[in-house]
């Protein structure tokens, strides 16, 4: 069996790791929610703290924070794009159960793979089947909540976090204006205009900042949002996307609502039922099949 290639070796753990932090988001955010705290002051906190982070990285690795007027023009839609997927999924959360919310957002690798036939990048079959088998095993996961009825608002809001993610990872693929920007100036930038919107959202509103946001406790899941979700996800999302393919590092995504699955029962003691253990399985077995065999 051929091996893997250098591409592949750090593209298919990166997507995977992207999935796992970005699943995290339930952890995080649902103490700060449960809590009082404002969706847009949350978001703010989160990017703000990701932004001086990377901020300092790249100060102390002497990484240039100098752009073009193009790239600076694709950063902003594509940071726009990232906020407006955390402005849903967080709303989605007050309308149906985080992990649920978190899951329905798997629809994105069949959002890309879309998106990529229209830009005429048509995937080969075993991706088109690990997308088929993965989504499928989503649905069983969503098949364990006991028949309760499930708010349309929350499931909307939920696909409207899939589509803008979807046209994110896409832009990341196929733009050559930003080609040549490192991983870690693209999260830089994205999360600026991130940080930006919520601040000018809060200073709109009628808002307190840190209404909510009381304790050490609170501090600390608001600097988890910022590390894990954020400035992993992102920056692991696009060593991704650049190695292996908008298409396959979605389908690594899969681990996404595997991760909010589990966090929901290990930490808000939601039922680990039949359906979800299939479910996973299937995913799990997919994304190897589509590993071992697309090693281009």
């Amino acid at each position: 069996m051929k091996a893997l290639s250098k591409n592949a070796i750090i593209g298919y753990p990166a997507g995977i790791i992207t999935g796992i932090t970005y699943g995290l988001n339930p952890l995080f955010a649902m103490p700060l929610m449960s809590n009082g705290a404002a969706i847009e002051s949350i978001l703010f906190f989160r990017y703000a703290f990701a932004v001086v982070l990377l901020g300092a990285f790249l100060l102390f690795t002497r990484q240039s924070f100098k752009i073009g007027a193009r790239q600076a023009c694709v950063l902003l839609v594509l940071g726009l794009l990232y906020t407006s997927s955390s402005i849903f999924l967080f709303q989605a959360y007050n309308y149906i159960p985080s992990g649920l919310a978190t899951t329905l957002i798997f629809l994105f690798p069949v959002l890309v793979a879309i998106i990529m036939v229209f830009l005429k990048v048509v995937p080969s079959w075993p991706v088109w089947l690990a997308i088929a088998a993965t989504f499928g095993g989503v649905l069983i996961m969503t098949q364990g909540s006991g028949g309760e009825a499930i708010n349309p608002v929350g499931v909307m809001l939920s696909l409207g976090s899939a589509l803008v993610y979807a046209l994110f990872i896409v832009i990341i693929n196929r733009s050559k204006a930003i080609a040549e920007i490192s991983n870690t100036l693209l999260t830089f930038y994205a999360l600026t205009v991130g940080a930006l919107v919520f601040l000018g959202i809060i200073a709109f509103s009628d808002t307190e900042i840190t209404a909510g946001i009381e304790g050490g406790a609170a501090w600390l899941n608001l600097v988890g949002l910022a590390i894990l979700p954020t400035i992993v996800s992102t920056a692991t999302l696009a060593v991704a996307t650049r190695n292996i393919g908008a298409t396959k590092a979605s389908v690594l995504g899969v681990f996404e609502p595997i991760t909010a699955i589990m966090i929901g029962t290990l930490m808000f003691g939601e039922p680990l039922t039949p359906n979800i253990v299939i479910g996973i399985s299937i995913a799990i077995i997919a994304v190897t099949f589509m590993i071992l065999v697309t090693k281009r």
